[in-house]
């Protein structure tokens, strides 16, 4: 058993080397836009589209900052209302009303869901319809109802698609940190996201990776008509990284990044919360396979739990070598994970925690095959989607 512990400690400290070295340097959190964007010679039109489910809580406090954005060029805003029954529509009107934006705001009523489409991909679609004829949008920024936008955020993304050629550019918005469980669990979604799609890979045209983050994406006009509208993500579950695969496929350069000054007012604060945004899409994820699913089980074992409980063997029974292997490794757990902490302005020691996150994860991930397996689907915004809609 003791040698068995021991080349379980020194496979997870090879395995934390090469994500360190070998995982394109995503722990760095470094992949950000400049804070203050270069003047073009001239700005292009902007669609914003926004998908909106029984949004009328979130709106007061997110589309107002779309209001404000100081943007040179023309933009407009269109919220396609998907069957809300909170007075979504009521509310968005309102506000433009109180903002002076009547003119600039377009409220569209969505039709029924149709089958196999997934609800927020059915609402693009609609809005995407509705544009067709408003040949002055040269990109389209597709952002979700509960993200609050900086003021300049619009400059900055047109800036980047403009100076870098890019088809699609994407924010990973700062996500809301504010109870325990929130900072327990929201910092290392984000830097499980980045393990998992590497933020320079994405960002790099030679390399195959590609994703992106549903809540703010620019996306130009041109590259969505070649793609053939939302119709051709029809019943992705997992959108955002099927659409930067599909527009990565084409050809096309994309980018991926951080900011800290567009953010999520979506209120966790629960582990219920959490729970339920992760067990929707997880096993979809592993493409609803037992076998990636026992893998992904495995590797977050030995990668995450282990080296804490090889530390606590090595302590307790006396072995310096044990515990000082896994002590090694969480220690560079914990190191890597903090450049991500400081990103939600955590102190050092949630680094960790990580372990602790990475069980509770590995739960959820448990949980969604397990609705799976039991035909629950996938439930989102009142709406339930059925078994086997993938992702891609």
């Amino acid at each position: 058993m003791v040698w068995l512990a021991g080349g379980v400690s020194a496979l997870a400290l090879v395995l934390w080397l090469g994500l360190w070295w070998g995982r394109g340097g995503f722990w760095r959190a470094d992949q950000v836009l400049p804070a203050q964007p270069e003047p073009l010679p001239h700005w292009p039109g902007v669609a914003v589209l926004i998908p909106a489910r029984n949004e009328a809580d979130s709106l007061p406090h997110t589309l107002p900052s779309l209001f404000q954005q100081q943007y040179p060029g023309v933009w407009d805003i269109w919220l396609v209302d998907d069957q809300s029954e909170d007075g979504t529509a009521g509310v968005a009107m309102a506000l433009a009303q109180q903002f002076g934006a009547t003119a600039r705001l377009h409220i569209l009523t969505g039709a029924a869901l149709p089958a196999g489409w997934s609800g927020k991909l059915w609402a693009l679609e609609q809005g995407w319809q509705a544009i067709q004829t408003q040949e002055h949008y040269t990109y389209i920024l597709l952002t979700d109802a509960d993200i609050c936008h900086a003021p300049d955020s619009l400059r900055q993304l047109v800036t980047q698609a403009e100076t870098q050629q890019l088809g699609l550019v994407s924010w990973m918005v700062r996500l809301r940190c504010v109870s325990w469980w929130d900072r327990l669990l929201i910092p290392a979604f984000v830097f499980f996201f980045q393990k998992l799609y590497p933020f320079p890979w994405v960002n790099d045209p030679a390399h195959p990776t590609a994703a992106a983050a549903g809540g703010c994406i620019l996306l130009a006009r041109p590259v969505l008509a070649q793609l053939g509208g939302f119709g051709s993500l029809r019943g992705a579950l997992i959108d955002d990284c099927t659409l930067a695969q599909r527009v990565k496929g084409l050809g096309v350069r994309i980018w991926l990044g951080l900011t800290r000054t567009t953010y999520s007012v979506r209120p966790y604060g629960t582990l219920a919360s959490v729970w339920a945004m992760v067990t929707r899409t997880a096993f979809t994820q592993l493409g609803y396979s037992p076998w990636w699913l026992l893998g992904t089980v495995l590797g977050m074992g030995i990668i995450y739990l282990w080296p804490p409980v090889g530390l606590l063997w090595g302590l307790v029974w006396g072995n310096p070598w044990l515990a000082g292997v896994n002590a090694l490794t969480w220690g560079l757990m914990s190191f890597l994970y903090g450049h991500t902490l400081r990103w939600y302005e955590l102190p050092p020691v949630w680094g960790s925690t990580l372990p602790l996150a990475a069980g509770l994860y590995t739960l959820m991930t448990l949980d969604s095959a397990r609705r799976y397996w039991q035909g629950q689907g996938s439930a989102w915004k009142g709406r339930v989607y059925p078994k086997g809609r993938r992702g891609s």
